[in-house]
C-alpha cells in the first residue's frame, strides 16, 4: 500500500473526481440481474465502502461521477458481438433506460453536484461515453475507481482511463467481482500494475485532512 504522503500527492481535491461504476438498482441492488455480484458486493463491504467514499466526496468538494450501464426497450445500439451482451439480453432484470434498475443504488447518495453518465453500448464506462471530455473539463487528474465489476467493468475502467493519461487510485475494498477471490486476484496481479491500490480508509484519511496539511 502506498504511504500516507505518496497517497495524499494524489488526491488532491481540486484534481480528483471519483468514478462509481454501474452501482445500479439492477446490478447491485436487492433485485439485480446478477444476484451472486450483488450479495458479493454487498456482503463483501464494497458498496458501503463505496458510498462512504462518495459522502466524504460531497464533503470534500471532490466530483463524482456514476458510470451507469442500460439499453434501450428496443435494443437500439447495443453490442450483440460479445456472449456477454447476448446472455445480458436474456436475463429476468433487464437495464433499461427510465426504469429502477439504472438508478445509483442506496446506500450510495447522489447529489445534485453529482454528474450521472448512461452508456448504451460497449463494456467501458470510459471509452466511447462522456466521462473522458467531462473529466477533462473538471481539470481531473486523478480518478478514483470504484464499483463493480472486478470482472470486467472496473479493469475497463482503470485501463480505459491510464490510457487517457489520468493517474488511477483504486480502493481495493471498494469494488468487487466473482468468485469472492477473484478481486483480490485481479487487483494483485493486473489493477496493482497501472493503478496505485489502497484501503477506503487510506483514502478518506487524505481527502478528509485539512485543505494544505500533510501528515507528519
Amino acid at each position: 500500500m502506498p504511504s500516507y504522503e505518496a497517497l495524499s500527492e494524489l488526491l488532491d481535491p481540486d484534481t480528483t473526481v471519483l468514478l462509481t461504476v454501474e452501482c445500479q438498482e439492477g446490478v447491485v441492488g436487492a433485485d439485480s440481474a446478477l444476484p451472486a455480484l450483488a450479495a458479493e458486493a454487498r456482503a463483501g463491504g464494497a458498496l458501503d465502502h463505496v458510498a462512504r467514499l462518495v459522502a466524504a466526496a460531497h464533503d470534500v468538494g471532490v466530483q463524482v461521477v456514476h458510470a451507469v450501464a442500460e439499453r434501450r426497450p428496443d435494443g437500439r445500439g447495443a453490442g450483440r458481438n460479445a456472449r456477454l451482451f447476448r446472455a445480458a439480453a436474456r436475463l429476468p432484470v433487464q437495464q433499461l433506460s427510465g426504469t429502477p434498475a439504472v438508478r445509483v443504488a442506496a446506500p450510495i447518495e447522489v447529489t445534485e453536484q453529482d454528474l450521472v453518465v448512461r452508456r448504451l453500448h460497449g463494456l467501458s464506462p470510459l471509452h466511447g461515453t462522456d466521462v473522458d471530455p467531462l473529466l477533462r473539463n473538471l481539470g481531473c487528474r486523478t480518478l478514483i475507481v470504484t464499483g463493480v465489476s472486478a470482472n470486467v467493468a472496473v479493469p475497463n475502467a482503470v485501463f480505459d482511463a491510464v490510457n487517457l493519461g489520468y493517474t488511477v487510485v483504486v480502493p481495493a475494498d471498494a469494488i468487487a467481482g466473482v468468485p469472492s477471490d477473484y478481486t483480490p486476484a485481479m487487483i494483485r496481479h493486473t489493477l496493482a500494475l497501472v493503478a496505485t491500490v489502497a484501503t477506503t480508509d487510506e483514502v478518506l484519511a487524505c481527502l478528509e485532512r485539512p485543505r494544505g496539511v500533510r501528515r507528519a
